[in-house]
Parts: C-alpha cells; sequence; structure tokens
C-alpha cells in the first residue's frame, strides 16, 4: 500500500498483521506503512487479566491498533490493542479496504497514461488526498460529480480516465435512518386525510422516504440519503410535512425518534 510517512504519528489508528506471539506480546507488521515492525506490549492487549495471550491475539490475524510511541531510530512503534473499541475498528478497516480498491484504481488510471503506478502517485497522489482527504475520497466524490476534480484545478487526459474509473467502480454513498410518526384524524374521511398525510411525507427531492405501516395510529419513515446530515434533515421534514397536513384536515400527529 502507497503511503508517504515513513512511520504512523502518536495515536493514529493503524492496520497490522499478528507475525509472532509471545506470551510478553506480540509483534505485527503496519499493513499501511511498508510492513514495519511493531509490537503490542501483553498489557495493551486486552483490558483485565490475560491467561493465555492467544486468546486475544494468534499469528496471521489481522488486527487494528492505536499507536502509543514511534521510535524512527530505533524503528519501533508501540501498540495499543485494548485502546480501539469495535466501533473504531470497523470503520478503520472499512477505510483502510477502500485504500487498497482506490489504489488498484488509480494503477488502471496510470496505466491508461502509460505510467506506473509509483510514479503517477508521486505526480498526483498526495495532491488528491490533500484536496480530497484521501484517494478513495477523491474517486467518491468524482462518482458523485464528475467535474470536482476540475474544479480542484486538476488537468490532463487522464482526469478523464479518472472520472471514468470512478463512475465506473465506487458506489455512491448512503446511509437510512428512521423515526416514527403518530397520527389520528376524527373526521369521517380520516383515514383518507392519513393516507394522504403519508403519501406528502414521501415527496422528497435528496432523499428516499418510504413509510411503513407498525399499527394504527403509528408509522415509521425510513429516509435513506447520500449523507446523515441530509438524511436527518430530510426525516424531519418528511414528519412535518404529514404532522401539517393532518392537522390541517382536522387530526394530530406526533413525531418520535424512537418506537
Amino acid at each position: 500500500m502507497l503511503r508517504t510517512s515513513e512511520y504512523p504519528e502518536v495515536g493514529d489508528l493503524v492496520v497490522c498483521s499478528v507475525k509472532n506471539v509471545k506470551n510478553f506480546g506480540a509483534f505485527v507488521s503496519l499493513d499501511e506503512f511498508g510492513d514495519k515492525e511493531g509490537f503490542i506490549h501483553i498489557a495493551e492487549v486486552a483490558r483485565g487479566w490475560i491467561k493465555y495471550i492467544r486468546d486475544y491475539v494468534r499469528e496471521g490475524q489481522k488486527v487494528v491498533c492505536k499507536v502509543l510511541n514511534v521510535d524512527p531510530s530505533k524503528g519501533h512503534v508501540d501498540l495499543s490493542l485494548k485502546q480501539v473499541n469495535e466501533h473504531q475498528r470497523r470503520e478503520k478497516i472499512q477505510e483502510w479496504k477502500n485504500e487498497q480498491k482506490a489504489e488498484k484504481l488509480l494503477e488502471m488510471v496510470a496505466e491508461k497514461e502509460g505510467s506506473k503506478l509509483e510514479a503517477f502517485y508521486e505526480k498526483h497522489g498526495q495532491k488528491l488526498i490533500d484536496k480530497f482527504g484521501s484517494l478513495y475520497g477523491a474517486f467518491e466524490e468524482a462518482s458523485i460529480e464528475e467535474n470536482a476534480l476540475k474544479d480542484e484545478g486538476f488537468k490532463g487526459k487522464w482526469v478523464e480516465h479518472f472520472v471514468q474509473a470512478a463512475k465506473e467502480n465506487i458506489a455512491l454513498p448512503e446511509v437510512s435512518i428512521d423515526a416514527f410518526v403518530e397520527m389520528t384524524c376524527p373526521v369521517p374521511d380520516g383515514v383518507d386525510h392519513i393516507r394522504e398525510a403519508l403519501s406528502i411525507a414521501q415527496t422528497s427531492g435528496d432523499a428516499e422516504v418510504t413509510v411503513q405501516y407498525i399499527g394504527a395510529p403509528r408509522y415509521r419513515l425510513v429516509v435513506t440519503a447520500p449523507d446523515y446530515k441530509t438524511a436527518e434533515e430530510e426525516i424531519l421534514a418528511a414528519s412535518e410535512r404529514a404532522i401539517e397536513y393532518i392537522t390541517s384536515r382536522g387530526g394530530k400527529g406526533k413525531f418520535q425518534r424512537k418506537e
């Protein structure tokens, strides 16, 4: 995996491959940093008393660790496994997989330009990371908006190849959230008004809104959007549309975050 930094920084989360497990700790290679070696002391493997270290780490295992200390002069990188929670581990592994995929796509772009990956990365890779946060972020932005690179000042035939690779290989990001609305309408045609209110809730521009029947008078709103901010804004707007309509027809409505 291509990296410009020779060593990680203290506090970084890093993907490691366990190479050798001893009673006092585990030696690992840092996958993102040219397989440099790191060490997890047994005290940093897990919380509490450890009877058998191989109950927690074993050779060949892929783990995510937090960097505690770096000494480039000695080539030492001290790591902690216990200071990484499950959410951080999943996010870091996904980020690592995304960057691996991005490098393969960048190699495809380089080949179309008649260049080797290392040379192409040196010329354009770091600039893409500086502008978009990561290689994968650059491909993701190009997939969403084909002029994203041009808008940031990138020029050349390779940009077209880059956009093509992005559109063919990067799925647009999506997140889903849900909430609930409770609606009643005591007028004779109240059921029709509730049905119309739910239909109005589903009219959206930047997100997909669906309604699921839970059991009168409760309904679930499910919003799928490109990001959490858009999803959150739309679920509030959808519920407001439904409640405003049912209220105007003599009914009542209430928004609930949880069932």
